[in-house]
C-alpha cells in the first residue's frame, strides 16, 4: 500500500466519524426534536433570552469549523506539496520565518478577542434587567417575581406577587409554575451551600451562593413542561435536585396560585431564618 494510498484512507476515515459524531448530537432523545442538529446540539428554546445564547453558540461553531477547515486544508496541502518524494531526499532546513511566527502570534490574540467581544454582548442580553416602564414600551406586561431557595437538595419557590409558596424535597421533585409571555424576576438565594439554577430550554443557569442574592429576569415564550436542575456539584443528593417548570396560559397559572393557597401555603418562606416544616424526611431548609 502506497503513503498516498494509506493517507486518503485516514482522512477519510476522520471524516466519517467527525460526521458521524455531529449526526448523533441532533438524534438525541429527549428535549431536541428535529431541529437539533441545526441548533448544533442544543435544545429547542423557549425563553426571550436564549437567543443571544443561541447566535452565540452557532457563531462559535462557525468559527471554529472556519478555522477547522482552514487548518486541515493546510495540513494536507502541506502533506502532499512536501511529502518525501524518494528515500534519500533530504527537506530543506529552515531555522525561523519571522513572518510566520508573527502572524501565529497575532492571529490567535485577534480570534480571542473577537469571541471576546461577541460573549460580552451576548452576556449583556441575557443579564439584562427591563423595567416595566421598558416592558411595557414593548407591549409586555410589569414582571411577576418569584423566589428561589436553593437548599440541600431540592427548591423552595416563592411567588411573590400571589404571596404564596411551594417546596420540594429529596422524595418529590416540586414544580415551578410560570405564564407564557409573563416576564419573571427571579431572585436566587442559598442557606447552606453553592447550588446552580439551571433549565436547559432557557439557555441560561446562574449560581444560588450562600450570603449573596443573584437575580435574573426571563421570559418564557411556549407553553409546555421543561426540566429543570442544579448544575453544581452541591453534596450527596445532588443528582436529585431536580425540578420541573409549567408554562401555562394564565388562568392555569391563576388555578395553581389558587390551590397553594387554599393549602394554607400562604406567605413567604425566608432562607435566612429557615423552617421547621417537614415534608417527607427532609427539612425544608437547615435540614441535610
Amino acid at each position: 500500500m502506497s503513503v498516498k494510498t494509506s493517507t486518503t484512507r485516514r482522512l477519510t476515515g476522520a471524516a466519517v466519524l467527525g460526521l458521524a459524531a455531529l449526526a448523533l448530537s441532533g438524534c438525541a432523545g429527549g428535549t431536541g426534536g428535529p431541529g437539533q442538529l441545526a441548533r448544533f446540539g442544543l435544545p429547542e428554546p423557549v425563553s426571550d433570552r436564549a437567543p443571544f445564547t443561541g447566535n452565540l453558540w452557532h457563531g462559535f461553531w462557525i468559527a471554529a469549523l472556519a478555522i477547522g477547515v482552514l487548518m486541515w486544508g493546510l495540513m494536507i496541502w502541506a502533506a502532499i506539496r512536501y511529502r518525501r518524494r524518494s528515500p534519500d531526499e533530504i527537506p530543506k532546513q529552515t531555522r525561523y520565518n519571522l513572518p510566520m511566527e508573527v502572524m501565529y502570534t497575532i492571529v490567535p490574540f485577534l480570534i480571542v478577542g473577537v469571541l471576546f467581544f461577541y460573549t460580552v454582548n451576548a452576556q449583556d442580553g441575557v443579564r439584562k434587567h427591563y423595567t416595566d416602564a421598558e416592558l411595557a414600551a414593548q407591549g409586555m406586561p410589569a414582571a411577576r417575581t418569584i423566589g428561589v431557595i436553593g437548599q440541600k437538595w431540592s427548591w423552595t419557590f416563592n411567588y411573590t406577587d400571589a404571596n404564596v409558596w411551594d417546596v420540594g424535597t429529596v422524595e418529590r421533585i416540586p414544580d415551578l409554575y410560570m405564564q407564557v409571555d409573563q416576564p419573571v424576576n427571579f431572585t436566587l438565594d442559598s442557606p447552606d451551600v453553592i447550588h446552580s439554577f439551571w433549565v436547559p430550554q432557557f439557555y441560561f443557569k446562574l449560581d444560588v451562593i450562600p450570603g449573596r442574592t443573584n437575580s435574573f429576569q426571563v421570559t418564557p415564550t411556549k407553553i409546555g413542561s421543561y426540566a429543570g436542575k442544579c448544575a453544581e456539584l452541591c453534596g450527596t443528593y445532588h443528582s436529585r435536585m431536580l425540578f420541573n417548570v409549567q408554562v401555562v396560559d394564565q388562568a392555569t397559572y391563576q388555578a395553581k396560585m389558587d390551590e397553594l393557597r387554599s393549602k394554607g401555603q400562604t406567605g413567604q418562606i425566608s432562607y435566612q431564618t429557615g423552617t421547621t416544616q417537614q415534608v417527607g424526611s427532609t427539612q425544608a431548609h437547615g435540614g441535610n
